[in-house]
């Protein structure tokens, strides 16, 4: 009995470690090197930036933080395109979620 338990708990937490680390790595060092690029380009910063992306993956699965990232670049855009990714309100919550993810982030690796 025990052993089904531990094995249960083992497969739980497997799961769980899956989540959080779906984010591919091509996707994990785009982030790290842009954050060495705005905060220096230091092993210490590395490790900062490592981190942050960790968080991140805690927060938001992979689909959402690629969402986040189009509306992003697609804000920057002019005429109505643009203004659509700057208003609508789905696009909106789905951002305000990275900042919040990016504040705790910076709360625990900076």
């Amino acid at each position: 009995m025990a052993t089904t338990t531990a094995t249960l708990l083992l497969t739980l937490l497997a799961a769980a470690s899956a989540q959080a680390n779906d984010y591919p790595t091509e996707a994990r060092v785009d982030y790290v090197l842009g954050c060495m690029a705005a905060n220096g380009n230091s092993y210490l910063t590395m490790q900062k930036c490592a981190c942050s992306i960790d968080v991140i993956a805690e927060h938001l699965t992979y689909e959402t933080y690629e969402q986040v990232d189009t509306v992003m670049s697609m804000q920057d855009q002019r005429g109505e395109l643009g203004v659509l990714f700057r208003t609508e309100r789905g696009m909106q919550d789905q951002l305000h979620r990275l900042r919040q993810a990016q504040a705790d982030a910076n709360l625990r690796c900076f």
